[in-house]
């Protein structure tokens, strides 16, 4: 019950970075303000988000999920309140910075407590609960959609910010501090510490650098791909192209993204459920290097409708497991005591990774896409062969070394 509430917890708040583009036309209609100014916010968002998570997870760590689940609760409100009421640029960054403490708190709890909850299922346990996270906004994408049209985005922004932070509030009232199973282990081909970090003590090591190495190249290589697809059907023909799929006929970019976000969701508990049983490294290996090849496949054969359907599917289904697989492997590594303050520092790698994102913009001049995508299969095709051949042995010596020591 733990898991499902937190679950809920973490679809209740995706539409602060899910549903924000829906909100982004009619603001800069309405108040003229630049596209790009409106689109700060957005960025500013996602920096606090996910660079505050570690000073969230310490929290959770010292006091419960419950104590910070109501901070974010309060936090996600306010931060769609204040959008809802604001007359000038300024206050829509300072909601940004509002909704994004909320949204942290929120995210950098509900993980950690998966990952306490289930030692021996860590993966499978952070990947239903990070899929959640897509899960809320495809559920309300449509309600909200219809109030901004017949109501107006500022009574979306004031009637959804209330209703989903009220529900959160009520949630966090039923989370508790984890009492994992006793005597309940991991596999013993998962490889774990016995041995607890704090996360001043995880961030002096050279291995926790290494897993945030390759964290940051496969999540930049994703998301410059991933946000792209808009601009590369376009300039590929595509976008607008009729597509029948199951009786309904929608825009072939349309039909894209929604497939996209349900491999997307899928798979962060689908390699998260793999790699409980084969291993984390040896996971990565093959989802890296399965990205990379989808990536040239787009390449190579995006120009036609069904294969640019397929592979853009296949780029986003290898892609979205990073938010399972990592927070397990930093758990099993560092240790589950402190587990949501190490997973939130880990989880700053998806903001240092979205800085590089604009490169794409650079390499994609001129409309040629190729560059774009080779660069992205070639990081995560090494990111694939750094996890198995350096990442799998060293973290191998750094645990027995510790479980020695600590016996």
């Amino acid at each position: 019950m733990q898991l499902i509430f937190g679950i809920i917890c973490m679809g209740l708040v995706a539409n602060l970075q899910y549903a924000w583009t829906l909100f982004v036309n009619p603001i800069q209609v309405k108040t003229g303000w630049a596209l790009s100014a409106i689109q700060l916010s957005f960025s500013i968002f996602i920096v606090v988000e996910t660079w505050l998570v570690p000073v969230e997870g310490w929290m959770v760590d010292k006091f419960g999920p419950r104590f910070v689940i109501l901070i974010g609760a309060v936090f996600a409100a306010a931060g769609w309140v204040i959008d809802s009421y604001a007359t000038s640029i300024e206050m829509l960054y300072v909601a940004a910075v509002i909704a994004g403490i909320g949204a942290g708190c929120v995210y950098g709890t509900c993980v950690g407590n998966a990952l306490k909850w289930f030692p021996d299922k860590r993966g499978l346990a952070a990947g239903l609960t990070a899929a959640g996270f897509g899960a809320g906004a495809a559920i309300t994408v449509i309600p909200i959609g219809n109030m901004i049209l017949s109501a107006g985005y500022e009574q979306a922004f004031l009637f959804f910010g209330l209703a989903q932070g009220g529900l959160i509030f009520l949630l966090a009232l039923l989370m508790v501090k984890p009492t994992p199973p006793v005597g309940v282990q991991a596999a013993p081909r998962i490889v774990t510490t016995k041995v607890d970090y704090t996360s001043g003590q995880m961030i002096r090591k050279p291995l926790f650098w290494l897993i945030y190495a390759i964290f940051v190249v496969v999540a930049a290589g994703g998301l410059m791909v991933t946000a792209q697809i808009g601009p590369i059907a376009k300039d590929y023909g595509l976008a607008t192209l009729p597509m029948s799929f199951f009786g309904a006929t929608l825009p072939l970019l349309t039909m894209t993204l929604s497939i996209d976000n349900l491999c997307n969701g899928f798979t962060r508990p689908l390699c998260g459920f793999i790699s409980d049983r084969f291993g984390r490294e040896n996971t990565m290996f093959f989802v890296f290097a399965g990205e990379g090849l989808a990536m040239l496949g787009l390449m190579h054969f995006g120009r036609d409708p069904i294969a640019f359907m397929t592979f853009a599917a296949l780029i986003f289904l290898f892609w979205g497991e990073i938010f399972s697989i990592f927070p397990a492997i930093c758990a099993d590594t560092f240790g589950v005591k402190n587990a949501a303050s190490n997973a939130g520092t880990l989880y700053t790698a998806k903001g240092t990774a979205s800085l590089l994102v604009p490169l794409a913009s650079v390499l994609s001049a001129g409309g040629n896409w190729s560059f774009v995508l080779v660069a992205g299969a070639i990081v995560t095709v090494t990111a694939a062969f750094s996890a198995k051949f350096i990442l799998a042995p060293y973290r191998k010596r750094f645990i027995e070394s510790a479980n020695r020591n600590a016996a």
